[in-house]
């Protein structure tokens, strides 16, 4: 399997992991689905992330990750999935407001944007029951707790 991922750091915000933990995160999401993937992943302040938020999804606010897709038509095949966009300081402000570690909350936010890109969805309980099940199970093999259980204080 290989998977590629360019990694963008567009912020000065603390806590952000080593790019080699971006690259882990997105091939174990990637792995048994795809055998070779790239994406990108730009980690961006909050004034970034409410403009995006506010454009493609008319939301207003940042927001923890945004997913978008390659829309590569059929006839071109090429491994490239899409971009995620992370919000640095609402990943360091979720994790501590959730009781995660700074590391697990991070690992959760890159493997949910790229089941995003691999075409996963929550829009209804079913979908979200086997994104958010397929998540976990990804999460727990590389030894983070499950994210949708409540954390202890840590």
């Amino acid at each position: 399997m290989s998977v590629s991922v360019d990694i963008q750091i567009a912020s000065e915000c603390q806590g952000i992991p080593p790019t080699e933990q971006f690259s882990q995160w997105a091939a174990a999401a990637v792995y048994g689905h795809k055998t070779i993937a790239e994406l990108s992943i730009r980690v961006i302040d909050e004034t970034e992330s409410a403009a995006l938020n506010f454009a493609y999804r008319q939301k207003q606010g940042p927001t923890n990750v945004l997913s978008f897709p390659a829309e590569l038509p059929e006839a071109v095949e090429l491994p490239l999935l899409g971009d995620l966009a992370i919000c640095a300081p609402v990943v360091l402000r979720e994790a501590a407001e959730q009781n995660k570690s700074l590391e697990a909350h991070w690992a959760h936010m890159v493997i949910h944007g790229t089941l995003h890109l691999l075409g996963f969805d929550h829009i209804n309980d079913k979908d979200a029951e086997i994104m958010e099940s397929l998540e976990t199970k990804i999460l727990m093999e590389l030894d983070y707790p499950n994210p949708y259980q409540p954390s202890e204080s840590l």
